[in-house]
């Protein structure tokens, strides 16, 4: 439902002292806490300084430092018919891929060198591979690139170290000219101007 003039002007006077609940209650009826958080965001409307919503009320219901959890030190066992559908210890899903597996991402093939299935270091870049079984580093702060730009040239004489600072340099709008340079920060200023309209 859009929003009307008279609830935006209802939010610019009251959200900055009364919390999304109160106008939800009593001011905008009509609209849910979320909706009513979302429009005063869109319109920047912030809250007033010192607005604090943590009343003595609400405060009690917080929990307070070193105050304990109810359940804390309590095993739970789920009822019912879950034990039948929980996963059984050492099972393997139907997503899992042997060890030397391939998948792309972003254009970038990588490749399955370890099956420990809980660390991102299973899967390395194919060109990381080969890098280092050349007996190649990759040191902080490098990017380990192709020189022509192919990402399935995997060849050692098309890989080469550069810095993050010399890859910003490379891939800069500047590197187009100035009339490329000019329409790509045009369309940038575009779309800011459409996502800050908040319609």
């Amino acid at each position: 439902m859009k929003w009307t003039p008279e609830e935006d002007a209802a939010i610019r006077e009251h959200y900055p002292s009364k919390t999304a609940r109160e106008l939800a209650a009593t001011v905008l009826p009509g609209r849910s806490i979320g909706s009513i958080k979302t429009r005063a965001l869109a319109l920047r409307v912030r809250k007033a300084q010192g607005f604090s919503k943590n009343n003595a009320a609400i405060r009690a219901t917080h929990f307070q430092r070193g105050q304990s959890p109810w359940n804390k030190g309590k095993h739970y066992v789920a009822g019912g018919r879950s034990a039948e559908t929980r996963f059984k210890k050492g099972s393997i899903p139907h997503t899992h891929l042997p060890i030397g597996s391939e998948r792309d991402k972003e254009g970038v093939l990588w490749r399955k060198v370890a099956d420990t299935r809980i660390k991102p270091q299973d899967w390395l870049p194919v060109h990381h591979i080969v890098w280092l079984e050349a007996g190649g580093e990759i040191p902080s702060g490098h990017v380990l690139c192709f020189k022509d730009g192919n990402r399935r040239n995997f060849s050692l004489d098309n890989l080469e170290l550069a810095t993050r600072a010399e890859i910003m340099r490379r891939n800069s709008v500047n590197n187009y000219g100035p009339e490329v340079a000019a329409i790509i920060r045009l369309n940038g200023s575009l779309k800011r101007a459409i996502v800050n309209r908040g319609d």
